[in-house]
């Protein structure tokens, strides 16, 4: 899989990520909402047992599912695939959290392009 047309756009929360992502889109771009929302979004709706603040090794492990299906997704589009957060967030959040290495899910198969955006802080948005 050709995994140089996948960007990361990563940073803080209130950085401004879903704002340029959404105008990647526009500007007719692929982009891959950050998986923990639509994961909030999805719990908020259902049982609720895999929120952040609830059961973040859940939480982290569903991240890590969906991003890996989101790659995989992505894999089928011929252009550029921008990522509001994904993998490497979701591995670093499992480490952090469990101790597992996350190289053990991050492997060489799982790269992005090697340029990474970080939005900072933004607290006017």
């Amino acid at each position: 899989m050709d995994t140089s047309r996948f960007v990361v756009i990563s940073g803080c929360s209130g950085g401004g990520k879903s704002v340029l992502l959404a105008e990647l889109g526009r500007r007719g771009h692929a982009t891959i909402e950050e998986p923990g929302r639509r994961i909030v979004g999805q719990e908020m709706v259902g049982d609720g047992q895999a929120l952040p603040w609830v059961n973040p090794i859940a939480f982290a492990q569903r991240a890590m599912a969906l991003a890996l299906a989101d790659r995989e997704a992505a894999s089928r589009n011929a252009g550029w695939v921008f990522f509001d957060r994904g993998l490497l967030d979701a591995g670093a959040a499992l480490h952090h959290l469990t101790g597992e290495p996350a190289s053990s899910v991050l492997g060489s198969e799982h790269r992005y392009h090697r340029l990474v955006f970080l939005t900072p802080p933004w607290p006017e948005i």
